[in-house]
């Protein structure tokens, strides 16, 4: 979702004014990315669940 967001954005920043207007397809990528985002929960706390299954993994 954080890949999905940084291609969008620079998408709609090379679109300029269009990329923001829904006459292009690039403004919804965004807001469907930014939607997976917000759905998937914060990649700091995937980060946080990923390192705690991997250390668990090593104590053990």
């Amino acid at each position: 979702s954080e890949l999905a967001m940084r291609a969008t954005t620079k998408a709609v920043q090379l679109h300029g004014g269009y990329g923001y207007t829904t006459d292009y397809p690039v403004e919804r990528m965004m807001r469907d990315a930014k939607i997976c985002e917000i759905g998937e929960g914060t990649s700091e706390i995937q980060r946080i669940v990923i390192a705690r299954q991997l250390l668990g993994d090593l104590i053990d």
